[in-house]
């Protein structure tokens, strides 16, 4: 809050009042804390900031805070990097894919980008089709 230097009988003391309110001043003396009572001969003004308390969060049970393990089987959906539109779709409904393969092909920012198979597999569904629009995070196709 506010920092001041004193020197009483030639020692030197850095003071730093950390709080003050109602006739409670919490201060730091040379780096110890100390929580000092006032006595005013005048009336002390009531300070008008809001002093917010915050409640502690609880600490998760050990079923929460347990990380699930990554799930087997079932089908991979392959989403959009970012919004744009469906130019070709090289692939359809229960071809075979490597990793790697060119699946389908979106303008986005004025820029062809292919988007590639993230793992060997087969297509199960594809939810878009030529000249759809699409914004990031949409489910392109489905792999197994």
């Amino acid at each position: 809050m506010k920092k001041y230097k004193f020197t009483i009988k030639g020692h030197e003391y850095d003071v730093e009042i950390l709080s003050f309110e109602h006739n409670v001043a919490e201060l730091e003396v040379n780096g110890t804390h100390y929580s000092v009572e006032v006595q005013f001969q005048r009336e002390v003004k009531q300070t008008r900031t809001v002093k917010l308390v915050r409640s502690a969060v609880p600490l998760p049970s050990q079923e929460e805070s347990r990380i699930p393990p990554p799930a087997t089987g079932g089908s991979h959906p392959l989403k959009t990097p970012l919004p744009g539109t469906i130019l070709k779709i090289l692939v359809k409904a229960g071809d075979s894919v490597k990793k790697g393969d060119t699946l389908l092909i979106m303008e986005a920012m004025k820029m062809e980008n292919s988007i590639f198979a993230e793992k060997d597999g087969r297509v199960v569904s594809i939810r878009v089709k030529e000249g759809d629009t699409v914004l990031q995070n949409d489910v392109l196709l489905e792999l197994e």
